[in-house]
């Protein structure tokens, strides 16, 4: 096994399930799984309605929340790999460059970041995006396209999201907004004027195309008409 492919199973096995970081403050629960203590907190405080807590892992369950005690040889191992400088098996194509949008939430090397969240005000790489994906809580914010300029999609007025499209004034608004100033314009999502704005385009792209294969066909006629009369 090489070096490379070494270090980077030691990164992994000193990595949280819930945050896909390297353990902060890591703890070890009853079950023998480990996370970072803020991420296991998180995810219980969720659960507190169920009156119950589990492991994200094996999904034991608990009847009473287990008290959490920071484990030192796990924090030890975690500032030995920081040391070492190893960035475990990630690709450098991975990873955020000039022009770019970074991960708000890697600790070390920033990755380039595959989504913005509207709610969170914040960019995420592949690996921190997860938590948006598996959160019941998460699941219900708006993302996007991973974009660095996250505050021109909120609403200056009232801090929310602008995920409506005013046809009347020709400008994004969010929902209170649309019940306020906005009222009784001629409005839509902003999701739905985008995909109508693609289809006009996709649209006008068909039609230059098919310009283009008609001038093509006339130059060719005209080309051999041209030949046929040099043969004359």
């Amino acid at each position: 096994m090489s070096t490379m492919t070494q270090q980077g199973l030691q990164r992994k096995k000193l990595c949280c399930s819930i945050c896909l970081d390297l353990l902060k403050d890591p703890v070890t629960i009853p079950c023998g799984h480990s996370y970072c203590m803020n991420c296991i907190q998180t995810y219980w405080n969720e659960e507190d309605q169920k009156k119950t807590h589990s492991c994200p892992q094996c999904r034991h369950t608990f009847i009473l929340r287990p008290v959490l005690v920071k484990s030192s040889v796990l924090a030890d191992l975690v500032e030995d790999l920081k040391k070492t400088g190893l960035q475990g098996d990630t690709h450098p194509h991975c990873y955020a460059g000039p022009g770019d949008v970074a991960c708000h939430f890697c600790t070390e090397r920033k990755l380039k970041a595959t989504k913005s969240c509207l709610q969170c005000l914040a960019s995420y790489c592949e690996l921190h995006l997860q938590p948006h994906y598996k959160s019941p809580t998460l699941q219900k914010h708006n993302l996007v396209e991973a974009s660095a300029k996250l505050q021109e999609n909120i609403c200056s007025r009232h801090n929310k999201p602008k995920e409506n499209f005013c046809r009347t004034d020709q400008q994004c608004i969010c929902y209170l907004c649309l019940v306020e100033e906005h009222k009784g314009h001629d409005t839509v999502s902003a999701a739905a004027d985008r995909s109508k704005r693609q289809r006009e385009l996709e649209g006008s792209r068909q039609k230059l195309q098919q310009r283009i294969q008609d001038r093509e066909k006339d130059m060719k006629l005209l080309q051999q008409e041209v030949e046929a009369i040099s043969l004359c």
